[in-house]
């Protein structure tokens, strides 16, 4: 069930970060790093850093075991009850919290983004950004609202494809939209946002009418189960979100460096890619998974999906951190080298990628390790995690800024991001919550071998390449397709020879996600 889930989930957003690189590139090629780009990315984060905490983070954290706990004892009806009264307090919160902050956003931007102080048409330009992009939020907590209906109910397709809209829409608009209005490509992009947030939405209102699910909007009252929601997630706000707090924070003292705002978010979006399709996926799919197997009282199928979980996300996870930490170079030169993203960008961007990369298991068994706690209605142990990792991260932050720039915000989320891992797996251990069996024992020590072998490869094709990777577009274009392909071939034939995956794991798998979904029916 686990892993036909995640190959849904996995699958879909995969094609949305390969068309998010394709939006990137672009964005890359029209704006570069300067103080434009640096603008558009800080009003970017900001919503994007409300809907992550409130509405996919801490908010899915603790409405998705809630609901499936409803759909598990009460039936399909009370479990839409519940969603709709929690509709209708999110909506009423979010719309209070937007006008709150769409009129204190100059007060709020000196938080954000105190760097920009020094350019008063910086400064503005940001202000005016992020008021156009807020509405997106909006949109989007509803999106997570509907999304962790359809993921309860085993229906991960559809809210796991709404992404994609956003990055067609930046590339509509880059392509046919922004060579109109090339004067103004901060305000573009912008309106774009909030334009991708309203089609996300309805994309999801569809579905959830089609699975049954068409919520009505009644009035917020604070019910039983909304005050029990609540409960569950003002704690929640910052153990789900730490990951983007920390983000958050690296933002903020980033724009006290010319350009840092822009390479850390270039760099971002590349380690983004496993996050994305490996940990957020797993994440999603284990969540409901979880909460419905113990709230049938099936205390071994949750143990042994957690190691399955963990299992799978380390074996796809490892290769792509070698790569990344490796031969950061030659993909972030071939991705975005062009137009006003030159070759000092590039080398600075790499760096920050194989600073981020340093963390990039740790990013994805946080999203592995805090399920187990939420689908036991349990957001306050994290929550003290997660505090703790953000102030390491502020602390390195600064302390490694000052010494040796931006990279070291980079270093200090990574370092940040371990800390939090090792609490969470010492957390679950102590409560019996993480037991690791015998198949887990055996398969990470020959994934973390095949890893090793693949990352010796890459280091040879490398240099095997480097005439190419300096050749013309279609030449670099080449030796990097060459390089991922070849790395990747050869660490899954390594896996296989191994014996860290099996091809049977696969089939069994699938086998018990196609049973257990014509049961749910």
């Amino acid at each position: 069930m686990l892993l036909r889930g995640f190959a849904t989930v996995g699958s879909l957003t995969a094609v949305s970060r390969i068309l998010g690189f394709l939006r990137d590139i672009l964005i890359a090629a029209a704006l570069g790093t300067g103080p434009v780009a640096d603008a558009f990315f800080v009003a970017f984060r900001f919503p994007n850093l409300f809907r992550r905490l409130f509405a996919e983070g801490a908010f899915n954290a603790a409405f998705v075991p809630l609901f499936a706990a409803r759909l598990e004892q009460d039936g399909r009806v009370a479990a839409k009850r519940f969603a709709e009264e929690a509709l209708a307090i999110l909506v009423a919160a979010l719309l209070i919290l937007a006008a709150v902050c769409l009129l204190a956003m100059p007060w709020l931007m000196r938080i954000l983004a105190p760097g920009f102080l020094d350019d008063p048409e910086q400064f503005a330009l940001a202000v005016e950004l992020t008021r156009i992009t807020f509405p997106y939020l909006l949109a989007m907590a509803l999106v997570a609202l509907y999304s962790g209906v359809l993921n309860a109910l085993y229906r991960y397709g559809v809210a796991a494809a709404a992404p994609i809209l956003l990055n067609l829409f930046f590339i509509g608009a880059i392509t046919l939209v922004l060579p109109h209005f090339r004067d103004q490509p901060g305000q573009v992009l912008a309106w774009t946002v909030a334009a991708a947030g309203l089609a996300q939405l309805l994309l999801l209102l569809w579905a959830a009418r089609h699975a049954g699910m068409d919520l009505r909007m009644p009035r917020p009252r604070l019910t039983p189960g909304v005050r029990r929601l609540l409960r569950l997630m003002l704690p929640g706000v910052l153990s789900a979100g730490a990951m983007q707090l920390n983000l958050l924070v690296g933002t903020m003292i980033a724009t006290l460096q010319a350009s840092a705002v822009s390479y850390l978010y270039y760099a971002d979006r590349l380690y983004q890619l496993p996050l994305g399709i490996i940990g957020i996926g797993i994440g999603i799919v284990l969540l409901p998974e979880l909460a419905r197997k113990l709230r049938a009282g099936l205390n071994e199928a949750a143990h042994a999906s957690l190691n399955r979980a963990l299992e799978f996300s380390l074996l796809l996870t490892l290769p792509a951190t070698a790569a990344l930490l490796l031969v950061p170079f030659p993909i972030i030169s071939v991705l975005f080298e062009r137009g006003a993203f030159d070759a000092e960008a590039a080398r600075a961007t790499a760096t920050a990628l194989a600073a981020f990369a340093l963390g990039l298991p740790a990013y994805v068994l946080v999203k592995v390790l805090q399920p187990p706690f939420f689908a036991r209605q349990d957001t306050v142990t994290p929550l003290r995690f997660a505090l703790v990792s953000v102030a390491a991260n502020l602390a390195l932050s600064l302390l490694l800024f000052f010494t040796i720039g931006f990279v070291g915000i980079a270093l200090a989320t990574a370092a940040s991001s371990w800390i939090n891992v090792l609490l969470l797996a010492v957390g679950l251990h102590q409560r019996g919550f993480l037991q690791i069996d015998g198949r887990l024992r055996r398969r990470l020590p020959r994934s973390l071998l095949a890893t090793g072998a693949t990352g010796a490869l890459l280091l040879l094709l490398n240099h095997a390449l480097a005439d190419l990777f300096i050749g013309g577009e279609l030449q670099r274009i080449l030796a990097l397709a060459i390089l991922v392909l070849a790395g990747g071939s050869a660490y899954f034939l390594l896996a296989f020879a191994l014996g860290a995956v099996e091809r049977a794991d696969f089939a069994a798998a699938f086998r018990r996600q196609s049973e257990a979904s014509t049961s749910a029916k």
